[in-house]
């Protein structure tokens, strides 16, 4: 009688509160309302402070569809599902609807009857669903569905869609997600305490196993969702694990760089103590008794193999004649010229370097078609590398590879070149047969040699050069035919004057001061007097002078005229304190 005495206080208590939120429906902020609203079927939202049991199962049999609770995570609600369907014995539903998982008790009647809303915590003895008689003969209450501590919230039916509305300002306008320890973990007479409440003493609360710490399953705290001021922070999840991740990296890196850092000091020091040994074992097979057996051995070992043959390239440089040949001999003997054939037909451009030198120090070569291949390669070092190779090895003409050179002759190859020729005592080429490359600064590397080895004989080709294409090799043709002393060239230059650039007209005129000619002077004061460059007019002054006394009374005359500028540069040029 009580019983039902309560549900007819419950509905008479809505169908008041029911008016109320229908008048002020429009002022209430609902973080969980659909966008589109119809005309709500009657809601029933208030209870008494304590629902037993058997109130729920009354309600569930009456004309009602309630919602139990709404979670973020189908495991919560899925574990509440449980454990009212084993108090009540009634089947529930777990719904998802916007975003969350909602837990129904006839969920059929959704949308064509009032849908009631009863938060939901668990407190209390749960033991037997007969409990023992007490002392005065009366059986203990069955434990109760109690309401939460706080206004409960409305509910409302809109358009089938369970909405929430908070009753109070003073409750967070979202949906927290409510822990539910599994069934599973309850033992009998164990009490399960919602978070928010203080545990009461001689109970024990399941926590998270350690094994779901490392693992997104579960009951993983990985797994949790936070809002922070209505915003997901579920990045901070991420950045944690970046953070791991960066110094898991950074210390496996340590680890590897110091590793490393040990083995390279430890074969320093190994290559160290290697190459003292194999120098006096050289040593003493070039100079006194030893035999070749002590070199077998190490032969046999790849590392040191490797050292066996950069310590017999370095002894190599200052040896000549009986001792070179006899180094070489044991080079062969060991066959250490295949490791270095190899090296030199590798793929990889730093090995092809080292097998290059090994074969030019030693005189090997077999592998002369592989520099020949290189001789055009992008890698400027590579490319080097193989002309250095190709001179050292070749036995007659020991530049006849600049006749198959297409890429740009770099100043500093020149002079490496050139180096070679004069530390090895290479015997000297007619460099005027390269004069008519293709290449233009072969043609300049065989200009600058034709002026370092004074090799006159050229003077006709070098005359066909001043009328190169390229201004870089006109220039330095003129330069050299001044240098040189090939007066045939004058007429050439003074033919030439007028059609090239400054610098080219600059250098002719040098010249021409390098080559005094009297037929010329006509030519320079002509220069003198149109040219309106100072430099030029400087340079033309110059090279009258160095013709003798005809030069000097022509620039006497030129400075007895009205013109100011030509008195200032003759003067400047005659002054004896100058220059």
């Amino acid at each position: 009688m009580r019983m039902t005495l309560t549900i007819l206080m419950a509905l008479a208590a809505s169908t008041v509160t029911l008016q109320a939120s229908n008048t002020t429906e429009e002022s209430r902020t609902d973080s969980m309302r659909s966008p589109e609203t119809e005309s709500a079927v009657p809601v029933l939202s208030t209870f008494p402070s304590e629902l037993t049991v058997g109130g729920l199962v009354s309600l569930a049999n009456g004309h009602y569809a309630i919602q139990m609770g709404a979670f973020g995570r189908r495991a919560n609600a899925e574990a509440l599902g449980r454990k009212i369907s084993e108090l009540s014995g009634l089947p529930v539903d777990v719904i998802e609807d916007g975003g969350l998982f909602k837990v129904f008790i006839n969920s059929a009647l959704r949308g064509g009857a009032p849908c009631l809303y009863i938060p939901v915590q668990f407190q209390g003895e749960m033991g037997s669903s007969t409990p023992p008689d007490n002392e005065s003969g009366k059986s203990v209450p069955e434990p109760a569905v109690k309401t939460e501590n706080v206004v409960p919230p409305v509910t409302s039916t809109v358009n089938g869609q369970d909405t929430i509305t908070l009753a109070s300002a003073d409750r967070p306008a979202s949906v927290p997600d409510t822990e539910v320890i599994p069934a599973s973990d309850m033992q009998g007479g164990q009490q399960v305490t919602a978070p928010d409440e203080e545990e009461p003493a001689g109970t024990q609360t399941a926590k998270p196993g350690i094994r779901n710490l490392f693992f997104l399953r579960g009951d993983s705290p990985w797994l949790n969702r936070y809002n922070y001021f209505g915003k997901s922070v579920a990045l901070v999840n991420a950045l944690i694990f970046a953070i791991l991740a960066s110094f898991a990296t950074m210390l496996i890196l340590l680890l590897v760089i110091l590793l490393n850092r040990r083995r390279m000091e430890r074969e320093a020091k190994l290559r160290q103590y290697l190459l003292e040994q194999y120098q006096s074992l050289i040593i003493d097979y070039l100079f006194g008794s030893s035999s070749a057996e002590p070199f077998r051995k190490i032969a046999s070992d790849n590392y040191r193999r490797q050292v066996l043959i950069d310590q017999m390239i370095d002894v190599s440089v200052n040896l000549k004649g009986d001792s070179r040949d006899k180094l070489m001999k044991l080079y062969m003997d060991l066959e250490l010229d295949s490791d270095s054939l190899a090296r030199a037909r590798s793929r990889r451009w730093h090995k092809k370097i080292k097998g290059f030198r090994e074969l030019a120090f030693m005189g090997i070569r077999e592998g002369n078609d592989e520099m020949y291949k290189v001789l055009n390669s992008r890698n400027e070092i590579l490319r080097m590398e193989a002309q250095i190779a190709l001179v050292r090895l070749s036995e007659n003409d020991h530049f006849d590879f600049l006749s198959q050179l297409r890429r740009p002759f770099s100043l500093w190859e020149q002079i490496t070149l050139h180096d070679l020729i004069i530390q090895h005592e290479l015997p000297v080429p007619d460099f005027q047969r390269w004069l008519s490359s293709e290449n233009p600064t072969v043609v300049m590397f065989a200009l600058r040699m034709i002026r370092e080895f004074r090799q006159k004989e050229a003077e006709p080709e070098i005359r066909k050069v001043l009328l190169h294409r390229d201004a870089r090799v006109s220039r330095l043709a003129v330069e050299v035919a001044g240098d040189l002393d090939l007066r045939t060239t004058l007429d050439t230059m003074k033919r030439m004057y007028k059609f090239q650039e400054y610098n080219n007209c600059l250098e002719i005129v040098r010249s021409m001061g390098k080559m005094p000619e009297t037929s010329m002077l006509g030519f320079l004061k002509l220069v003198l007097d149109k040219e309106d460059d100072v430099q030029l007019q400087i340079e033309a002054v110059k090279a009258i002078e160095n013709m003798g006394e005809v030069g000097v009374q022509a620039l006497v005359k030129v400075m007895k005229s009205e013109y100011k500028n030509y008195n200032i540069i003759v003067r400047h040029v005659l002054d004896r304190r100058i220059y």
